[in-house]
């Protein structure tokens, strides 16, 4: 059964609503007696929000917990030649450079900008602070709350078709200052928004974001999302204030333990971790991993913004990275640019395809494969061309170690030796966990 809200000891009534497959879910109703391990809850949101459930477990022990998820999804595969290193902690509170809040009204004409209930279809409730993240995300939220309710402007309605707002995005480069909000609404026509109430909206956001010196910068965009029916759904964005992206650095720590500082450009769209401070740590603990040195060409597949192979560069002979989406394309090549890499290229495209492609280039064969996949994992395509790769090394970076776990079945079989498994807590009061592996052929 699962609870939410609840840690191990704890005894409560609970609401079951649901069966699924493995298992039975449910409400919580009371927590009847407590465990000695459990502790307030900071958030006044903690038990209605579905953002963050572990507030009530003391840090130390999410952690122990998110060791035990990984150590009991990896047991097939973890023996005396495999090395399990411990959990890579965060800093627990205000780590996210990005949220994104939805729009909604109720049958009453209420109106709420927030993040969905836990346990809900979409129900949203009004979203008045929020601890994973900066100050000014919650302050921006109630300027455009406050905008919302003195216009008429409606919250989009997906099952009528009706109304305009839908969600809205905050993002913010921890290291430089700037910030980026994005209005997402409806394609309907009928609802768009006019040319005053979109000038209003971004004079608001003007006056309620601070930024502390003239280097930082605000970024205002619009996207529209176009929904048919029998047709995939298209997103366009309209720049309505300040740059076209915001810039974000990052520092890791050189082999010589000196600091490598890398600057990066993303736009509205674009992939980027949302934890900067654990996204050092991460990709430093990749590249440790990786053991790269100067001969070394490192593919670097579902490569985003380039991070991951940006990171690399300064250690390896070549970097080629691979990614679909167009935005991110752009990002990457403008990223490695900034950096001034001559070695690093970005490939557009299907991982797979472009994957053939390069075989049949006779391109320079990698001696290190690193792969950071959507939640989905890898497809069969993917794997089939990573082990015709036959590269000696490969590391998996996963944001969902269940499906990383499903991989290695095919990966192992196709004669990869798991060496090394290292989580990473990306994402503290929340149950999610990120995992780093090493795969080396014999």
């Amino acid at each position: 059964m699962e609870v939410p809200f609840t840690i191990p000891g704890d005894q409560v009534n609970a609401i079951l609503y649901k069966k699924t497959k493995d298992k039975y879910l449910s409400r919580l109703s009371k927590v009847t007696m407590p465990s000695n391990n459990r502790i307030d809850a900071l958030c006044m949101h903690f038990g209605s929000c579905g953002g963050c459930c572990w507030q009530q477990l003391p840090y130390e022990l999410q952690l122990k917990q998110k060791e035990k998820s990984i150590q009991n999804l990896f047991k097939p595969y973890l023996n005396e030649n495999v090395k399990w290193h411990s959990i890579i902690p965060s800093s627990p509170w205000h780590y996210r450079n990005k949220m994104e809040l939805t729009f909604s009204s109720d049958k009453a004409g209420r109106r709420y900008l927030g993040l969905i209930m836990q346990g809900t279809r979409g129900h949203v409730f009004q979203m008045k602070e929020c601890l994973l993240a900066n100050g000014w995300f919650a302050q921006a939220a109630r300027a455009i709350q406050k905008w919302w309710d003195n216009s008429d402007v409606q919250a989009y309605h997906a099952i009528k078709d009706r109304g305009s707002l839908r969600t809205l995005t905050l993002r913010e480069g921890l290291r430089t200052g700037d910030r980026l909000v994005m209005l997402t609404v409806s394609g309907n026509p009928d609802y768009a928004l006019t040319k005053s109430q979109l000038q209003s909206f971004v004079q608001v956001l003007r006056d309620s974001i601070e930024l502390s010196n003239s280097d930082q910068k605000l970024s205002v965009f619009l996207r529209i999302q176009q929904i048919a029916k029998g047709r995939p759904t298209n997103f366009y964005e309209m720049l309505l204030y300040g740059p076209d992206h915001i810039r974000e650095k990052l520092y890791l720590p050189d082999f010589n333990e000196a600091i490598q500082t890398l600057n990066f450009r993303i736009s509205p769209s674009a992939f980027f971790q949302p934890n900067t401070e654990q996204a050092e740590k991460l990709y430093s603990q990749a590249l440790k991993l990786a053991d790269l040195s100067a001969s070394h060409v490192v593919y670097d597949l579902y490569c985003g913004t380039g991070t991951l192979g940006i990171c690399s560069a300064k250690y390896v002979k070549e970097v080629i990275g691979i990614e679909l989406s167009r935005e991110s394309v752009l990002d990457a090549r403008e990223n490695v640019k900034e950096n001034g890499l001559s070695n690093v290229t970005i490939k557009s495209g299907d991982v797979g395809q472009v994957l053939e492609a390069l075989s049949q280039e006779n391109s320079l064969k990698p001696d290190v494969v690193m792969v950071d996949p959507p939640r989905i994992g890898l497809d069969a395509k993917a794997i089939k061309h990573i082990l015709d790769l036959k590269a000696p090394k490969l590391v998996y970076i996963s944001c969902n170690p269940k499906t990383q776990v499903m991989n290695l079945g095919p990966l192992i079989d196709g004669g990869y030796q798991l060496q090394i498994v290292q989580p990473v807590d990306q994402f503290p009061q929340t149950v999610h966990v990120e995992n780093i592996t090493l795969l080396t052929l014999p």
